[in-house]
C-alpha cells in the first residue's frame, strides 16, 4: 500500500503552455509566463483540483532547461496552495527524470508525473529501476502509462510491482483499455486516474478516482461537474454533460491533441496560441473538424 501523503485525485489539468512571438527565442516563440500564471489561476478559480505543468500538452520536450524549471515555479506560485501541482518529470533515462523530480521538490511541487523512459523501449527491469530512482526523491509519484508514445506498456502486473515503491500513489492510465482498472485494483492498492478525456465516463464508472485531463483547459467548470457527478454516482447527470463534450474530448487521444486543445481554447475566448516545433499548425481539415466539434459542445452545453 502506498504511503504517499498527497492524494492525487480530482481534476488535475495537464496545462497547455502559452507562447508569444520573440525572434530571439527558440523557433521565434517565448514562453508567456504571465499568461500561464493567469491560466493556472483561472483553472483553480473554476473548481479544478490541481495543475500538471510540463506534460506532453505543456510541450515539455520543446522547452529549454531554464524554461522547463520556470514553468513549475510559476505553477506553484499561481496555485498558491489551493490544489496540487503535479510536475511532469519525463526523461529518456532515470538520471534525467530524477533530476527533474529533485528540482520539482526544490520548487514546491506537490508530486510528480512520470512516464517510463522516453525515446527507448525499456525492459521491465529498466522500467522498475527508472521509477525506483525517481522514488528516491521522496515526492508522491503518479506513474503514467502511455504505450502509444513510449512503446512501453505498464500492464497491470508491472503496475503492481512498481506500486510497491513507497511513494507511488497513482497511475495515469492512457492505454484506452478500460478493462485494466479492475485488474490493477485486484493486484495492488493504487489510485487509478483517467488519462484520456474520451474514456473518463467509462473509467470512473469502474472506479477511477481522478482525471489528469486536457480539455479542462477549455471547459474547466463543466469538466469538474462531470467528475463530481461521476464520483457521487449521478451517472445520468454526468452522461448528459459528457455526451455533448465527448466528440471534442476525442482529440485528446489524437496525434494533434496539443494543437487541437489550444485551438479549442482560442474558440472559447481563452489564449491557446501557437506550438513550438515539431508541432505545426492544424491542417485546414483538422481545423474545421475541431471547430465543428466545439460548436456541437458549446451548443449542447448551452441547451
Amino acid at each position: 500500500m502506498s504511503s504517499a501523503p498527497t492524494p492525487l485525485r480530482g481534476v488535475i489539468v495537464a496545462t497547455a503552455l502559452p507562447f508569444k512571438e520573440n525572434p530571439s527565442a527558440p523557433a521565434g516563440l517565448e514562453v508567456d509566463y504571465d499568461r500561464y500564471a493567469e491560466h493556472c489561476d483561472w483553472l483553480m478559480a473554476n473548481g479544478c483540483h490541481g495543475v500538471g505543468p510540463n506534460g506532453s500538452l505543456g510541450e515539455y520536450s520543446a522547452l529549454t532547461d531554464a524554461e522547463r524549471r520556470r514553468v513549475v515555479q510559476v505553477a506553484v506560485e499561481a496555485v498558491a496552495g489551493r490544489g496540487v501541482v503535479v510536475a511532469g518529470v519525463h526523461g529518456p533515462g532515470w538520471h534525467q527524470a530524477k533530476h527533474w523530480a529533485e528540482l520539482a521538490a526544490e520548487d514546491g511541487a506537490d508530486a510528480v508525473l512520470a512516464l517510463p523512459p522516453t525515446m527507448y523501449r525499456a525492459s521491465r527491469a529498466q522500467v522498475v529501476e527508472h521509477y525506483a530512482r525517481i522514488d528516491e526523491v521522496g515526492l508522491p509519484i503518479m506513474i503514467y502509462n502511455n504505450p502509444i508514445d513510449t512503446k512501453v506498456d505498464l500492464v497491470p502486473d508491472l503496475v503492481a510491482e512498481i506500486a510497491q515503491l513507497p511513494n507511488v500513489a497513482a497511475i495515469k492510465e492512457f492505454s484506452g483499455d478500460v478493462r485494466r482498472l479492475f485488474e490493477i485494483a485486484e493486484r495492488c492498492d493504487i489510485d487509478v486516474v483517467a488519462g484520456a478525456d474520451d474514456v473518463l465516463f467509462e473509467l470512473m464508472a469502474d472506479g477511477a478516482v481522478g482525471w489528469f485531463a486536457g480539455f479542462p483547459n477549455t471547459f474547466p467548470a463543466e469538466s469538474v461537474a462531470i467528475y463530481e457527478h461521476m464520483l457521487a454516482g449521478r451517472f445520468v447527470e454526468a452522461r448528459e454533460l459528457y455526451k455533448h463534450l465527448v466528440a471534442v474530448f476525442r482529440w485528446d487521444s489524437r496525434t494533434e491533441f496539443v494543437q487541437a486543445i489550444k485551438f479549442a481554447m482560442d474558440l472559447v475566448g481563452r489564449y491557446g496560441g501557437p506550438c513550438r516545433p515539431p508541432r505545426g499548425p492544424l491542417t485546414a481539415e483538422h481545423t474545421e473538424q475541431v471547430r465543428a466539434d466545439m460548436k456541437r459542445a458549446v451548443a449542447g452545453l448551452a441547451g
